[in-house]
């Protein structure tokens, strides 16, 4: 039986494929305010310029290749039975070639009705105002937007708790619910972290912090993994 190796990730894996965080950028992201395009309150007030940020995020995605960290990610399947729970709406974990990856903030190339939540589709175009969903509602990004639920939440925590190593990758573990997540992996196991900006972690136990880029800190987690097996 191979271990249950569980990875949370964020923005820092993806940025060294070229896909910035507004964390990088003063509370803009690609000269966008956070406020004004990403909450149900934006949304409400402007759906049009909702729409053509996450369309700009689609066409960054789609120009987007997995790097170094994704495929090392990827390849410890081989040796681990591995689930990743990922803060990034991009598919680049997928393209790299892992196979268990669960989006706690949506995808970037789905779209859902704004009536109802469970009514989704694939997109890869462009989302346009006048686009409707089959129960005639508009078309909205499959993004969990801040001030929202998120509703993937309690199977994250589910299988944190089952895990038999815990390893956090390129998150500043600042963005909540799924920050807390660590706290959920059971006090025995080993944990790691691998971020270029290690945050305040002292009360995690058995943690071993790796303060490196993603690409750079995973290969150096590869090995440092295929140890314990």
């Amino acid at each position: 039986m191979k271990k249950k190796l569980v990875v949370l990730t964020g923005a820092g894996i993806s940025a060294e494929s070229g896909l910035k965080t507004f964390r990088d950028s003063d509370g803009l992201w690609e000269g966008y305010d956070i406020e004004e395009v990403a909450t149900p309150q934006a949304w409400m007030k402007n759906p049009a310029l909702v729409l053509e940020f996450y369309n700009f995020r689609r066409k960054n995605v789609l120009d987007a290749q997995p790097n170094d960290a994704h495929i090392a990610l990827a390849e410890l399947e081989n040796d681990f039975d591995v689930q990743i729970i990922t803060q990034n709406i991009d598919d680049l974990h997928e393209r790299a070639g892992s196979t268990n990856v669960m989006h706690l903030h949506g995808e970037i190339f789905k779209m859902r009705s704004e009536k109802n939540e469970h009514l989704i589709a694939p997109i890869k175009e462009d989302i346009k105002l006048g686009d409707k969903a089959s129960d005639g509602a508009q078309w909205r990004p499959h993004i969990v937007w801040f001030g929202e639920a998120v509703p993937m939440i309690e199977s994250a925590i589910s299988v944190v708790r089952r895990a038999d190593i815990f390893a956090v990758v390129g998150t500043s573990l600042v963005v909540y619910p799924a920050a807390g997540l660590v706290n959920y992996s059971p006090d025995h196991i080993e944990k790691y972290i691998v971020d270029k900006r290690i945050p305040y972690v002292s009360s995690i136990g058995n943690l071993t912090a790796i303060e490196k880029p993603a690409t750079e800190g995973m290969r150096e987690l590869q090995k440092m993994l295929r140890r314990t097996e």
